[in-house]
């Protein structure tokens, strides 16, 4: 829009006296910039104009003194003048470009409006912009404005001698980005005013003929600018209606994301077959502020995961959670919609940052995991199990709640870091006793995490958890059985989430306190490690303790073959419980198994992904006398 709007100022008398302004953003030294929609190959590059004034004596314009009006343009080589006859009383100091090329006219722009950006732009000029514009009256003032800069002789001669340049209240002029409507209407206004104070201190003769005759000279050659304008306003005019008029929400967008998965195990034990699987999530994420929002998601699916229900006779029935693929997680199996999360986030005082969640929330909601590039948020764009996306540590309760950061640093080494607390309820919404907000399952997490320079990223959790009988460890907030058939744990081993399930006198509440770190180095834009270890020591109440481990490290490769592309490998072992010092507790097996994955994701557009991707289990059921596990997925992610 600015680059007509600054063809325009040519075309009338007063348009040309509001060339001498630069209002918040006026008078902008932009890059050139592709044009919108398509252009015919025989036009010029669309570019971004700025007009200068200048005399052909000696820095000052007298009385009838021939001065030049230069289009000044980045991208050109050689300046176009146009003699332009300037009859002014008062003296007016040079501004000229010397450094700055220019270019000639060129040939109209497309009209075609193919950009959202630029409609929502157009839309938003005006409504409540915090970013008010204050008059300055020295160009030292203006922060992002340095004497080496080309303009800087103008900008100052028209801040100091005549006052029509206006900053932002930070002190800074922002002169590379495009101007609003609003803006420059401002900067018109001022140049108006002080035109209208020349004429006001001239004489009648102050305009010849050949003054009018330059100008109409002027507007004919600018004709096809004006109407190729006048067409675009049109357009985004008539484009905005209809949005404002049929949108959905003025503060809410929607944000989707659909998952079709074909996935089959291998293995000598195995008898699961071939399944197409799906889920769905639809996120509505609304702010009121501009930096909160509120996230209300519905999301549904039929994506089971696998049971490996041949293994370990000696809990019956069994089911493990190793090999949990991120689009298994879900509130329901059977294609049924839910509102699985609920929850606020939003700006406290200084740069703290407040969480509150009514359904659904998860610790690394608000607390960095430090896993680049295979976290998604159980989404389907990282890693394609629930182990490799983020440490263990951070599935340990979940529900409703709320989480507080707190920010510091971001200086010298000490980049932005954060300390964050947090609580989280399983089952806050039932009053019946044993539940509730404080009564029942819930876990307490206090996190710090450190930014090391550009590309070191630390991160030291405690979680203290509590969990009531026949509730998994690593759940999420879902609930549990030993039957396995309700959502509950995603991640890990059957004796790693229910260790009271080994006693004989059956499950009993367990207290959990658990000691994690994260790790991430990124090498290069190209290679990124990360890995993360978590000690976990539960308290089954009366009855004994146990030990459970938990350990991984990946390298991820994005833009690989292709920018979005993904290459991620992962190893580790998921939470298993390694001892258990309880009585009448004999020959449980406690062997490591291993989780190593590989994946690879090919951005086919901008919102279809494929990934093809292998997860091997060895000893799954942490026993070493059952056969390794390969489960091999074809996931499709649309997001939208």
């Amino acid at each position: 829009m600015s680059k007509i709007l600054w063809k325009s100022l040519l075309l009338s008398p007063a348009i040309l006296g509001a060339t001498l302004v630069v209002s918040s953003s006026a008078i902008a030294l932009e890059q050139p910039q592709q044009a919108e929609g398509q252009q015919d190959t025989a036009q010029a590059p669309a570019t971004d104009y700025v007009v200068a004034i200048t005399d052909n004596t000696d820095n000052t314009v007298e009385q009838n003194t021939t001065v030049s009006a230069q289009i000044i343009n980045p991208s050109a080589t050689q300046p176009q003048t146009v003699a332009v006859t300037q009859v002014s009383p008062a003296p007016i100091t040079v501004a000229q470009a010397t450094t700055a090329p220019v270019v000639p006219a060129t040939a109209p722009e497309a009209t075609s409006v193919e950009s959202l950006d630029e409609l929502n732009r157009y839309s938003n000029e005006g409504r409540g912009n915090v970013n008010s514009v204050a008059q300055v009256t020295s160009v030292s003032q203006l922060s992002d404005v340095q004497p080496t800069d080309w303009a800087f002789q103008a900008l100052q001669s028209l801040v100091e001698r005549y006052g029509v340049i206006a900053g932002y209240p930070d002190g800074t002029y922002r002169g590379n980005r495009a101007m609003t409507r609003y803006e420059f209407a401002a900067g018109l206004n001022a140049a108006l005013d002080r035109v209208n104070e020349l004429i006001a201190a001239g004489t009648a003769d102050m305009v010849r003929r050949e003054d009018l005759a330059t100008l109409q000279r002027l507007q004919e050659e600018f004709a096809a600018e004006l109407a190729t304008l006048r067409g675009r306003v049109d357009a985004l005019e008539a484009q905005t209606a209809e949005l404002e008029a049929n949108q959905f929400s003025t503060t809410t967008k929607l944000v989707g994301e659909a998952i079709v998965a074909v996935t089959d195990t291998f293995g000598d034990d195995v008898e699961d077959n071939t399944v197409l699987q799906n889920r769905v999530r639809l996120d509505f994420q609304t702010s009121f502020g501009g930096s909160d929002v509120l996230h209300t998601r519905l999301s549904t699916g039929n994506a089971q995961p696998f049971s490996f229900s041949a293994y370990n006779p000696a809990v019956t029935p069994f089911k493990t959670f190793e090999g949990t693929q991120t689009f298994n997680v879900s509130p329901n199996f059977e294609n049924d919609v839910f509102v699985d999360w609920l929850a606020y986030d939003f700006p406290l005082f200084g740069q703290a940052r407040g969480y509150i969640a009514a359904v659904g929330g998860i610790h690394s909601d608000y607390a960095a995991t430090t896993n680049p590039y295979f976290e998604d948020y159980d989404g389907g764009r990282g890693a394609l199990s629930t182990f490799a996306q983020q440490n263990p540590i951070y599935r340990i309760g979940g529900g409703a709640g709320a989480g507080l950061t707190l920010a510091f640093g971001g200086s010298g080494v000490l980049r932005p870091s954060s300390l964050t607390v947090g609580y989280l309820a399983d089952n806050a919404s039932d009053p019946a006793l044993g539940a509730g907000l404080a009564d029942g399952d819930y876990a307490a997490l206090a996190q710090l995490n450190f930014n090391l320079g550009d590309r070191v990223a630390l991160a030291a959790t405690y979680v203290h958890g509590y969990h009531t009988t026949g509730n998994g460890i690593f759940d999420i907030g879902g609930s549990f059985d030993s039957s396995g058939q309700s959502a509950g744990p995603i991640v890990g081993t059957i004796q790693a989430n229910n260790p009271s399930a080994l006693l004989p006198t059956g499950d009993v509440p367990t207290v959990t306190n658990s000691y994690g770190v994260s790790a991430a180095l990124r090498l290069s834009d190209r290679i990124s490690l990360s890995g993360f270890g978590t000690y976990t020591n539960a308290t089954l109440l009366g009855r004994g303790n146990g030990d459970i481990w938990t350990f991984g490290g990946g390298v991820a490769f994005p833009d690989l073959g292709k920018e979005g592309n993904l290459l991620g490998i992962f190893a580790g072992v998921e939470p298993t419980l390694r001892g258990l010092d309880a009585p009448g507790v004999v020959g449980f097996e406690r062997d490591y198994g291993l989780h190593v994955e590989g994946f690879y994701r090919y951005q086919l557009t901008d919102n279809v992904s494929i990934t093809p991707g292998v997860i091997w289990l060895s000893s799954p059921g942490q026993n070493n006398d059952n056969s390794d596990v390969v489960i091999g997925t074809l996931r499709t992610t649309f997001n939208f």
